[in-house]
């Protein structure tokens, strides 16, 4: 794509203007990280001539003419030309703007547009000449974050949002001067729509190096108070020191987020599925503000935590946004996240952890997974801080690691539920086989005999037994089937 890129500068410049790379490319390149997206910004050649140029590389699509910007898209990149422009505020909402077009602008003129001054960078491609206005390069030596023009950079409220996602992504702390301009503009994120906040999290959870930095930077912003209490209510909220001597669970969850995010990359988990467990990561304990108790001996429980998590999981994810999808799994993630690790240790101590325990879970999580489960549950555990030895209460343990992971997902492989959920044992098409009539009594039928499977380990033999002897009475087969389970029906 980078070819593509430069071929179309070369265009322009037969055409008589000049084509700049601007914004994250050079950014990137003076980091010395791939970059997969490339904008060009074109100087000296009217609207009219540039879509003519462009067209003749591919499709043009539709999306961005209205701002002035042509999108070239090939497989997963993506090319955006645009001319010199300003963005003038009129309303509210990301498409209140004004946007007026001028091929005779300078560059540096161009550049103030730019959120931050190490995206205000811009390079000609065909020469090597780098153009750094509002010295962006230094910024990025020192991973300084600041404003590139206070007046214009507060046209647009997400800004705070990329500026977190910067923190995470590249180190990168606020100066001071930018850093109260932002606080000053956080009341006005009330107008950006959910699918930009949503998109904004997004990238700061899955893409960021360190997503810890984004979240505190978040919180020095004033944003978490403001919009999130149910992250607000994490920090001060303690933890028993025996097995969180990291802090609070503030501090937990964002040690948990850097974990995750070394989980995603050892794991190489991608998509849908990368997205899931960050998010899980981050909600896993949003349950403990409202459960932390103080025993009479002093000591801080949270029973209960993972199952009242639920509700504030899902309250957050609605103010950011979530996708509907991602939602029902983070929830379910959330009430099971202690399940791998409370069934490792039932294992260690010579308890049996049944296949039908793994089926239930399963059942229980869909459509989130035991995968999923389990790397949540490795950086729950990766985000302990060294922990008190039990046998000496003066010495200090380093976490060894997630043993639990590897067992659970060995085991829930080998049940067949470790992506998906249990198959029934008994199909309708089963049901009607043994005489049954068909309709809604046939789910009661196929849950109780899975039941009976995943509670009393009954075989698909032994079901289809009783079955076979109500002679097509589905009452019967109900009655039949519950006095084999007794008072273990799962709910």
């Amino acid at each position: 794509m980078f070819e593509k890129a430069c071929q179309i500068c070369e265009a322009v410049k037969h055409a008589g203007g000049r084509a700049l790379l601007v914004g994250g490319a050079v950014r990137d390149e003076v980091l010395g990280m791939p970059s997969k997206d490339f904008d060009i910004e074109v100087y000296g050649l009217q609207p009219e001539e540039v879509e003519q140029i462009v067209a003749t590389f591919g499709n043009v699509k539709d999306v961005g003419k209205a701002f002035g910007i042509l999108k070239l898209g090939e497989g997963g990149t993506e090319i955006d030309v645009s001319l010199p422009r300003t963005d003038s505020k009129i309303g509210e909402g990301h498409t209140g703007f004004e946007v007026k077009v001028d091929p005779a602008m300078s560059v540096r003129e161009a550049a103030r547009r730019r959120d931050f001054t190490f995206n205000a960078l811009s390079k000609d491609p065909l020469t090597g000449e780098i153009f750094d206005p509002f010295g962006g390069i230094e910024d990025l030596r020192t991973r300084t974050m600041r404003v590139t023009d206070p007046e214009r950079f507060q046209d647009d409220p997400l800004r705070l949002l990329r500026a977190a996602q910067f923190a995470g992504r590249f180190g990168m702390a606020i100066d001071p001067k930018s850093m109260e301009l932002m606080r000053e503009m956080a009341p006005a994120l009330r107008e950006i729509s959910k699918d930009r906040v949503r998109e904004e999290w997004e990238k700061l959870l899955v893409r960021s190096e360190r997503p810890s930095m984004g979240l505190n930077t978040l919180h020095s912003l004033g944003i978490i108070d403001a919009y999130y209490p149910e992250l607000a209510t994490l920090k001060g909220t303690e933890q028993e020191f025996e097995w969180h001597p990291e802090g609070d669970v503030w501090i937990h969850t964002l040690l948990v987020l850097d974990a995750a995010r070394d989980v995603v990359r050892k794991e190489k988990l991608e998509g849908d599925t990368a997205r899931v467990v960050m998010l899980g990561a981050l909600c896993h304990d949003l349950g403990k503000p409202s459960t932390t108790t103080y025993d009479a001996d002093g000591r801080i429980r949270s029973h209960a935590h993972d199952v009242e998590g639920v509700e504030p999981s899902l309250a957050f994810l609605e103010r950011i946004g979530a996708r509907r999808s991602d939602m029902d799994k983070i929830a379910k993630l959330t009430k099971e996240h202690i399940w791998p690790g409370t069934m490792y240790l039932a294992e260690q101590r010579g308890e049996s952890v049944s296949d039908g325990a793994f089926r239930r879970v399963a059942r229980r999580l869909h459509p989130a997974t035991l995968a999923e489960l389990t790397y949540v549950a490795e950086a729950d555990r990766n985000g302990m801080g060294p922990y008190l030895d039990p046998e000496n209460p003066h010495q200090l343990l380093i976490p060894d690691g997630f043993p639990a992971g590897p067992w659970v997902r060995k085991r829930a492989e080998e049940v067949g539920v470790y992506t998906e959920k249990p198959k029934p044992l008994i199909m309708g098409r089963d049901l009607i086989a043994l005489g049954f009539a068909p309709g809604k009594v046939f789910g009661d039928i196929i849950k109780l005999s899975d039941d009976c499977r995943d509670l009393r380990g009954m075989a698909r033999e032994d079901v289809v037994r009783i079955l076979l002897a109500c002679g097509g009475n589905a009452k019967n087969a109900i009655e039949r089937l519950r006095e084999r389970l007794g008072n273990e029906i799962e709910k």
